[in-house]
């Protein structure tokens, strides 16, 4: 690329409205930043990690209308209007999440660099098996990559989180974060908002 036509490509700024963790938030973006990018740069939410930026570790793993997705893959501007969830969003320091709590207490993790990622693809593997076995849990956790631990740790927290959620009643630990509608009438508040 000439010095003259590097001069003549420009970026798109645009506004994009993200409901992260409940939150109706208003960015100003390069329409080609990330969700990843955008977590971490615009919001500050640095528990998403960013590992490959290609799509292969898992360490950018949040919920998108409760769903595991690589961050790192979509687009900002792709999320617009659907709940996006981080680690941040999942529990807090006072009320752990069952996986937050398993994790902690089976030892599944040394550094912790992909363990926010590993929980969220576990609360979205939860959300869709509550008894899994340890093949599907295995499986279920494929594309996610751990250096340190061996998976073995990681697989007993999985299997301790889901029994924990399944002797809790429903309305104690939500398997998925549920989260306020969007209302658009409102300019991003939550549905109700101000009621």
């Amino acid at each position: 690329m000439t010095d003259t036509a590097a001069s003549t490509v420009r970026s798109t700024d645009v506004t994009v409205m993200l409901r992260v963790n409940g939150r109706a938030r208003r960015l100003q973006l390069d329409s080609r930043v990330t969700l990843l990018d955008a977590l971490r740069d615009h919001l500050d939410l640095t528990g998403t990690k960013k590992g490959c930026d290609q799509g292969q570790c898992g360490a950018c793993t949040v919920l998108v209308d409760g769903l595991a997705v690589k961050s790192c893959t979509q687009l900002a501007v792709q999320c617009e209007g659907q709940a996006i969830t981080t680690i941040e969003g999942i529990g807090t320091a006072d009320a752990l999440h069952p996986l937050q709590a398993a994790f902690w207490e089976k030892h599944g993790l040394q550094c912790g660099f992909c363990t926010p990622g590993m929980i969220l693809t576990a609360v979205d593997l939860l959300a869709r098996n509550p008894d899994p076995s340890e093949e599907q849990i295995r499986h279920g956790l494929d594309g996610n990559y751990c250096r340190c631990t061996g998976y073995q740790n990681i697989v007993a927290a999985v299997q301790a989180a889901a029994k924990t959620m399944r002797a809790a009643s429903a309305s104690s630990f939500p398997a998925r974060p549920q989260h306020a509608p969007v209302d658009s009438s409102r300019s991003g508040e939550p549905a109700g908002a101000g009621v």
